[in-house]
């Protein structure tokens, strides 16, 4: 890719990212169109035919059925051809990246928190679980992955004609996964739209109103996840463009960590912070929904080839290769520079390289997945330690540092590690002999990360002006979990 198609890119991206705000926003105020199985004729008034009444009764069913016509399929659909031994893969990963959020992310976060807080931060991972469901359900699913009837809309946003899940049958699959029920494929893929916003809460833990996460989750899956997930999985521009993301690094990772970072900014540092003790009150608590995590991410990205393959097991491979080099990376830098080596830091690194190997899993070989986890675990140590003192901000469990720096060392590092005959045709990088991936992957992460740092800002804006972001000083001093809920741990 040269310097100047590499500029044309951006000034594509950044007039999608205007015209993308303006298709979510109105789109959502349209009824979703009308389809051919949705107008029935009306039934006429006039006699019956009477060869047709002279027809025995038992062939008049089957001519009717003869004669009518199929339902129409929506443009992102396709017949269903099953694979069984797929689709019992993907029900299997549908469960394992479930479990990632619940328990696996509100028992990680929930150990990190103090003792007065850990209810309202396990609460706001169930909570989010059960409310993206539902938003996916109603419009977001249609949104991110429908594919628009309109060649000039296509590249930035979905359709409205799958609202509420219309015209989604037992019969019918996504168009990229045939072998699958589109039911499991919507249900896999709202767990990862779960997810998301659920990792967002760790920067603005044991601070923000469970009232204002509600209202913020519901707006920004709408208006952040769902456009990113449609530009990068749902046939958007990105998508076109070549840029490469196996199983979320721009559309989870890079999408939680920048909105992560703008939320920290907006509502400012926890009272005490730099002079209280703040250590986390359970690190068992922690490893445990690490472990979770590391558990389930094979789910996350081995799920992500869409069936029972050699990519499978390709991807499940350097996703624990990765992990385990991003773990020890952490540690060992850890080790040299603060003379002890502590479980906090081990399992953050193990999450560092999870992230990293998120969007490459699809396309590097295990020597590219090694270099990829130690790289990583480098990083976002320094990402949660140094950066952070720098900069100053309260990212209290470390959702930037970890996700948001992880994410975009992963994407990047992409484009250097994507090998063709992992990745398939046209799928490499650097190392396979494409430089221009490298910046097509560069270009591809900044692009999410305006859309999602001012769409953000924009949200959390509008949510303090109406019922505002942050408990009041008094229930934060005392603790969230008798203030918002009414209970206690013990």
């Amino acid at each position: 890719m040269t310097l100047t198609s590499f500029k044309g890119l951006i000034g594509k991206g950044l007039s999608g990212l205007m015209l993308a705000a303006v298709l979510v926003g109105g789109g959502l105020m349209a009824a979703p169109s009308a389809h051919a199985q949705d107008a029935a004729p009306a039934a006429s008034s006039a006699p019956a035919d009477t060869t047709e009444a002279a027809l025995p009764a038992s062939s008049a069913p089957a001519a009717e059925e003869a004669a009518a016509p199929a339902p129409a399929l929506l443009a992102h659909q396709a017949p269903l051809e099953l694979d069984s031994g797929g689709t019992a893969w993907i029900l299997t990963s549908t469960a394992l990246v479930l479990l990632m959020t619940i328990p696996g992310l509100a028992l990680f976060y929930g150990g990190m928190v103090r003792k007065k807080n850990v209810i309202a931060t396990v609460a706001q991972s169930f909570a989010i679980t059960a409310l993206v469901t539902v938003v996916w359900m109603v419009c977001t699913y249609s949104l991110a992955l429908g594919y628009n009837p309109s060649s000039a809309l296509q590249p930035y946003i979905g359709s409205f004609d799958a609202f509420f899940l219309n015209n989604v049958r037992v019969d019918t699959a996504y168009a990229v996964a045939k072998g699958l029920p589109e039911m499991l494929w919507i249900v896999y893929q709202m767990t990862f739209a779960i997810i998301t916003p659920a990792l967002i809460a760790g920067a603005f833990a044991e601070r923000m109103k469970f009232s204002t996460l509600l209202v913020f989750t519901t707006l920004w899956s709408i208006f952040v996840y769902a456009p990113v997930c449609h530009w990068v999985w749902g046939g958007g521009f990105l998508s076109t463009a070549g840029v490469l993301d196996f199983a979320g690094g721009t559309v989870v990772h890079i999408n939680a960590g920048i909105a992560g970072l703008v939320c920290a900014l907006l509502l400012g540092k926890r009272k005490g912070y730099g002079s209280e003790n703040m250590a986390p009150h359970n690190l068992v608590y922690t490893m445990i929904g690490a472990s979770l995590l590391w558990v389930g991410w094979f789910g996350f990205n081995a799920g992500s080839a869409v069936g029972a393959s050699p990519n499978a097991g390709m991807a499940m491979a350097v996703t624990q290769f990765a992990s385990a080099a991003a773990a020890l990376a952490w540690m060992f830098a850890e080790w040299v520079t603060r003379g002890k080596p502590s479980v906090l830091g081990i399992i953050s690194g193990a999450v560092g390289g999870l992230v990293a190997i998120t969007p490459a899993s699809g396309f590097v070989t295990p020597m590219g997945a090694l270099a990829i986890g130690i790289i990583a675990g480098l990083v976002c140590f320094w990402g949660a330690t140094g950066l952070k003192k720098a900069m100053g901000y309260d990212d209290s469990l470390d959702a930037f540092g970890v996700h948001g720096i992880g994410g975009f060392v992963g994407a990047i590092l992409t484009g250097v590690f994507a090998v063709e005959v992992i990745g398939g045709e046209g799928k490499k990088g650097l190392i396979d002999g494409n430089a221009g991936q490298v910046l097509t992957q560069l270009w591809g992460s900044l692009v999410c990360i305006a859309w999602c740092a001012v769409a953000t800002f924009i949200i959390l804006k509008v949510v303090d002006a109406l019922i505002g972001l942050r408990v009041t000083t008094e229930e934060e001093v005392e603790g969230l979990d008798i203030n918002l809920h009414g209970e206690t741990i013990h």
